[in-house]
């Protein structure tokens, strides 16, 4: 579509920064742009500031039927269900509704390797853009990891890497125009979201969208140990990855190697990589895949492998005092995130989880709980149900806020234990996002790491 002069309603400004890159590039492009979100604009200050002096009507707390019946365009933040009341007004009318991945896609001049996974793939994507990298420094990372890139559209040229993080979200609309990458990495699946797509089967449906559409041509990565994901399959070219059996890309002898290019190549010892935990392994080897398909040196790779520190708020270790190791991981927003970074940890946790409810049972993390967790401290709308779980030994401390959890921890933790925030669940109940929940978390280690250097000055 030709956008100049069109009419076009920005469903849901968000505070990540896609919002506020298709707002940009629609008014660059000579659209008429009316932005309307639930939230008022306090909630949305950054963003409603980043578009300052652009020619915007802005309808905030709420949301005017004329402006989904009479528009010629409807772009929808991600996370809108498509049984959205307006949406659906939008569908009666007429108007094509789409997102700001898709406006991207359908513009992009160079093939793109998209990640996605129920958990790992903001890791993974971090790793393949810094392999890509190695390269060529024109790579481009984008999509679910952050800001737009709509508006670095006349920078790309059809050779410019381009790495995206694609959401369960973004994929479903990715669906309808259909489209899948060039390489595609899907590092697991577990149940995850159903509270926006409604059932397990809408979901894992959402995500299959990114092998769905793919032609000879392309790349399909899976991971071998997931039994999902391992069944899935597009037109493309195979690669399987597995820290443990068979693969293209695996463990052996302690060492990353592949056999892409069909001789056995080594990359570098797994111990040697930076991240923690089998989790990271396997996106370690997912990385690899997608890099060599891209051309990147074994030596480069491994390099990336060694050095990467991982991503904010991601098994992020803050600090380490008296004994007590504390780490951010409240990107762990569903159970088996959690699961897996309680198998990370080889030392007792005290384990703060709870939060906005997204329709997940927890019924498969009491077991973790009960091996690993000495203490658990529950919170929000979640904690009963996660309390529900627990076996074994482990106390459970009941509290309301993360501030509360903080200072029971801190009480509770012992030399040689490890504070570990991570949810299972989402941050909504209490905070804007996993990323403000995980914020506030450093703020109290930080402050904590005060208070011990001013008592022992």
């Amino acid at each position: 579509m030709n956008l100049k002069g069109q009419r076009v309603t920005v469903m849901g400004l968000g505070l990540f920064g896609g919002g506020v890159g298709a707002v940009r590039f629609l008014v660059r492009e000579g659209a008429v742009v009316t932005v309307t979100d639930l939230r008022p604009e306090k909630d949305l200050r950054a963003s409603v500031c980043a578009l300052k002096g652009l020619p915007i009507a802005f309808v905030l707390e709420g949301h005017e039927e004329t402006d989904f019946r009479n528009a010629d365009l409807i772009v929808a933040n991600p996370a809108v269900p498509r049984s959205s009341r307006y949406l659906k007004i939008a569908e009666s009318a007429g108007v094509p509704i789409t997102s700001e991945i898709c406006l991207f896609v359908e513009r992009c001049p160079a093939p793109i390797i998209g990640i996605t996974g129920s958990s790992g793939k903001t890791t993974t994507t971090s790793l393949i853009g810094e392999m890509l990298k190695k390269k060529d420094k024109r790579t481009r990372i984008g999509g679910n990891i952050g800001g737009s890139l709509l508006n670095e559209l006349d920078m790309l040229h059809a050779d410019v890497p381009i790495v995206l993080e694609l959401s369960s979200f973004q994929l479903d609309r990715l669906g309808d125009l259909p489209w899948s990458p060039h390489i595609a990495v899907t590092t697991n699946f577990a149940p995850n979201h159903i509270d926006v797509h409604g059932s397990l089967q809408a979901y894992r449906k959402a995500k299959q969208q990114i092998v769905m559409h793919q032609t000879k041509s392309d790349w399909t990565i899976v991971n071998g140990e997931d039994a999902e994901v391992s069944r899935w399959t597009g037109a493309g070219q195979r690669v399987v990855f597995a820290v443990e059996g068979e693969g293209d890309v695996f463990v052996r002898e302690g060492k990353i190697q592949h056999t892409i290019d069909g001789d056995m190549r080594p990359i570098c010892s797994a111990d040697t990589i930076s991240l923690r935990g089998r989790h990271n392994l396997a996106n370690a080897l997912a990385a690899t895949g997608a890099a060599v398909i891209s051309g990147v040196s074994e030596e480069n790779i491994a390099e990336v492998l060694q050095t990467f520190q991982g991503v904010p708020h991601r098994l992020e270790q803050v600090a380490e005092m008296n004994g007590v190791l504390y780490v951010n991981d409240s990107i762990a927003t569903s159970p088996d995130r959690t699961r897996t970074a309680l198998m990370a940890f080889d030392r007792p946790i005290v384990l703060i989880a709870g939060g906005y409810n997204k329709g997940i049972a927890f019924d498969n993390l009491g077991v973790a709980i009960a091996e690993k967790v000495a203490h658990l401290i529950v919170m929000g709308e979640t904690g009963e149900a996660i309390a529900a779980t627990a076996k074994g030994k482990t106390s459970i401390h009941r509290v309301e806020n993360l501030e509360e959890a903080m200072g029971c921890a801190t009480g509770l933790a012992q030399a040689g234990d490890v504070v570990l925030l991570s949810p299972a669940s989402a941050s909504y109940d209490q905070f804007r996002n996993f990323e403000e929940r995980g914020e506030r978390f450093r703020e109290w280690v930080e402050k904590l790491r005060r208070n011990i250097h001013a008592s022992s000055a």
